[in-house]
């Protein structure tokens, strides 16, 4: 085991600096776009929002598309050289992210572009999880796999957590110095991995031919299952509120209350203290006493409570409350829906099933954004939240009436599969 220590703890430093990237550009997005509203023209200035969820979509969409085609790679020509591409083309995106502002000379449709690019390169090299979950699976037992794997968990709570308050702290040095500082913890990374990191997955065993890239075969895995349809009806609609609330919500308490970047930040590390603590330790205690049924249902509708608070509160502390009521509920709500989910399909089935699940939570980080940065614009600050909380109700209704006749039966004890942040983003 001591020699698997290097590789693992570059494989955890991999997904911890992903997620911190994510969580330092985040709360920056709506304040970069503003910078260049003075000399934009007007219709740019009229769609802020739109455009600050377009810039959240476009990562989500070519991490979307391109996640399956690391994978691929990563099986036919190894771990090693897709893990170490991924981080350099993640250090060169936060690098022209946060040189973004110096093209502001050239007129703000170039800064857009500029920041469209840089959003872009991120999406398309930041899909390396499925990468790095396969090294774990190369590199570990059967029996010490689900510690591995659960490794890749605590490195995105940890990275979300931290990621914002870090950008908060240093973007009262620039507006470039997160972005900037991002690189270089990913170029250290890639140093690091290039000499301390051997390949996991030995010639004999690659793939002769690269497997199927096509995102939307792992959809098909899923959609056409009846006995599952009221769960991914659940899924899609939380999630797609929740990433309008995760793109939307800097530009919201900064047009409502004024709020700064470092205001912001400190607002999304809470809400990731608050997923770590629920998902992390308080979890584990409430399945056993409530089962999962419940908590899905009873997560979706404290999801649907705090989304109504945000778009209600009339001063700016109350915003704190209003997330970590959504915070935990949707900490309660999104591991029991997938476990729920998996317990309805076969041990041959999972790894399709869930992958299917995954993509269809990653296909609402790009239509969630560009939803809710068009309800901000043209119907009103509060639209994307009383939405959400409208499209939340709605789904729990459903979950409610299908997992009805497990409330009063034997609770299950077994625990919640392990969900990727909210935040990783995918999201981002």
């Amino acid at each position: 085991m001591k020699t698997q220590r290097s590789p693992l703890v570059f494989i955890f430093l991999t997904v911890f600096i992903d997620l911190l990237g994510v969580g330092i550009v985040l709360p920056l997005l709506p304040f970069y776009v503003k910078l260049i509203e003075a000399t934009s023209p007007a219709w740019m200035s009229t769609n802020h929002a739109l455009i600050v969820g377009a810039l959240t979509a476009s990562y989500s969409l070519f991490q979307f598309l391109c996640t399956p085609v690391l994978g691929a790679l990563s099986d036919r020509f190894g771990r090693r050289p897709v893990l170490l591409f991924s981080l350099m083309g993640t250090a060169f995106a936060y690098v022209l992210f946060g040189l973004a502002d110096r093209f502001t000379p050239l007129g703000a449709e170039a800064v857009l572009a500029v920041l469209f690019v840089a959003r872009i390169t991120a999406g398309s090299t930041g899909g390396s999880i499925s990468t790095a979950q396969a090294y774990i699976a190369d590199v570990t037992t059967p029996e010490t796999r689900a510690r591995g794997l659960g490794m890749i968990g605590a490195a995105f709570g940890l990275g979300f957590m931290l990621g914002p308050a870090i950008g908060g702290l240093l973007s009262s040095v620039s507006l470039s110095a997160p972005a900037f500082a991002a690189a270089a913890l990913t170029v250290a990374n890639v140093v690091f991995g290039y000499f301390k990191l051997p390949e996991s997955l030995p010639a004999e065993r690659r793939s002769e031919r690269l497997a199927s890239i096509n995102p939307l075969r792992r959809l098909s895995a899923v959609v056409g299952r009846q006995s599952i349809r009221p769960l991914l009806a659940g899924v899609l609609l939380l999630n797609l509120a929740f990433a309008s609330m995760q793109s939307n919500f800097a530009v919201f308490s900064a047009a409502r209350f004024g709020y700064g970047p470092t205001q912001i930040a400190f607002i999304f590390a809470f809400i990731g203290v608050m997923a770590v603590l629920m998902q992390g330790f308080l979890l584990r205690k409430l399945v056993p006493l409530f089962g999962e049924a419940r908590l899905a249902v009873t997560g979706m509708a404290l999801m649907s409570a705090g989304f109504v608070l945000v778009a209600s509160v009339p001063t700016a502390w109350l915003l704190y409350p209003a997330v970590g009521v959504i915070a935990i509920g949707s900490s309660m709500a999104n591991p029991n829906l997938t476990s729920l989910i998996s317990r309805r399909v076969s041990s041959r089935e999972q790894g399709s099933v869930l992958g299917g699940t995954q993509a269809l939570t990653s296909l609402t980080m790009v239509i969630g954004p560009l939803v809710s940065g068009l309800l901000f614009d043209k119907v009103g600050q509060a639209a994307p939240y009383l939405t959400g909380a409208l499209l939340i109700a709605g789904a729990a209704s459903v979950l409610f009436a299908a997992l009805r006749p497990e409330f009063g039966g034997r609770v299950v004890v077994r625990q919640p599969l392990p969900l990727r942040s909210e935040f990783e983003l995918s999201g981002d």
